[in-house]
């Protein structure tokens, strides 16, 4: 596990061995595991922001609006 993205709000982290990426909100306290044809429709996703918006306010956006309906809540026991 690597990561490969953290903000304030967000940790981006790759799984080379598995092909995928994990999506953490930390503030939803949510998570997202892609793999496959997902992680790569992520990948591309990611790479077609241009480079001149890549910031911290543009990528947390661009994560929140890939979690939303698709990621689930963390529950602690």
């Amino acid at each position: 596990m690597n990561v490969i993205y953290s903000s304030e709000h967000f940790w981006i982290l790759a799984y080379p061995a598995q092909q995928g990426f994990e999506l953490f909100d930390k503030d939803s306290l949510r998570t997202v595991f892609l793999q496959g044809a997902l992680a790569s429709h992520f990948r591309q996703a990611m790479e077609e922001i241009p480079e001149a918006e890549r910031d911290e306010e543009t990528i947390d956006a661009f994560l929140d609006d890939y979690c939303t309906g698709t990621a689930r809540p963390i529950v602690f026991h």
